[in-house]
């Protein structure tokens, strides 16, 4: 695994590279990067899967950046706004429950509790996560989404890519924070727990006097909260950049 940062993830598993939800860029609107992108996580990819439509995970940029031949996995109905605006030659369109073999893996669509919309008059689709499975091993990833009772259906994982925080100091509906994902990890079974979207993007006025603190401070809590409601999970803390075996 490489957390490439935010809700983007380089899953190398079984001799298949997948990454998902790309945002690839230092400056998007008025959000600023932490770090830069190596290029080495975006070479030699064998699909890409989009959890959502929200902008800071279906950014038409940073898969313009990948080119158009690598396959891309989405929400069923976001498929013509991919072909019209990247041009990307094969994409799938999937509903939750429903499952594609890339190479040796098979993914499956999941439930995500999330806003369905493009604000502010785009495409709507049901927001997905992904259980990936292939290798003897289970991955699954949760775009963006609370924690929901459905998670338990899911279980037991191998490893869990589980959001915990934003791009701000606050966060609205639909996201967990270090509890939501630390009991999320409980109803997975996760063996392993990586926390993702999370110290990659900021708003530009607020880090005008240094860095803000929630750029830093998510994934202690995080593994604070683990303790109390997932004692028997590990947690593998990954800076934006860096990668783990798993």
């Amino acid at each position: 695994m490489r957390y490439v940062g935010h809700g983007t993830v380089l899953v190398d598993l079984a001799g298949v590279r997948l990454l998902t939800d790309p945002l690839l860029r230092s400056r998007v609107a008025h959000l600023r990067r932490v770090g830069k992108v190596d290029p080495g996580a975006l070479r030699g990819l064998d699909a890409v899967l989009i959890s959502h439509l929200h902008y800071d995970h279906l950014d038409i940029p940073s898969l313009q950046r990948l080119g158009t031949e690598i396959p891309v996995v989405v929400p069923r109905g976001v498929g013509a706004l991919i072909r019209h605006k990247v041009g990307t030659r094969n994409v799938v369109e999937l509903r939750a429950g429903e499952q594609i073999e890339i190479g040796a893996l098979t993914v499956r669509a999941t439930l995500a509790e999330h806003e369905t919309g493009r604000l502010p008059f785009g495409a709507r689709a049901e927001p997905l996560g992904y259980l990936i499975g292939g290798d003897g091993r289970s991955l699954y990833f949760a775009g963006d989404t609370d924690v929901f009772d459905g998670m338990a259906d899911l279980a037991p994982v191998d490893v869990a890519l589980l959001p915990i925080w934003g791009w701000g100091p606050a966060l609205g509906p639909g996201h967990m924070d270090p509890t939501g994902a630390a009991r999320a990890a409980a109803l997975l079974r996760a063996r392993v727990a990586i926390p993702i979207h999370w110290g990659t993007y900021y708003p530009i006025h607020l880090g005008l006097q240094g860095q803000p603190a929630f750029l830093k401070t998510p994934p202690a809590n995080f593994e604070r909260e683990l303790k109390t409601h997932a004692p028997g999970t590990e947690v593998r803390v990954l800076q934006p950049g860096e990668e783990s075996d798993v």
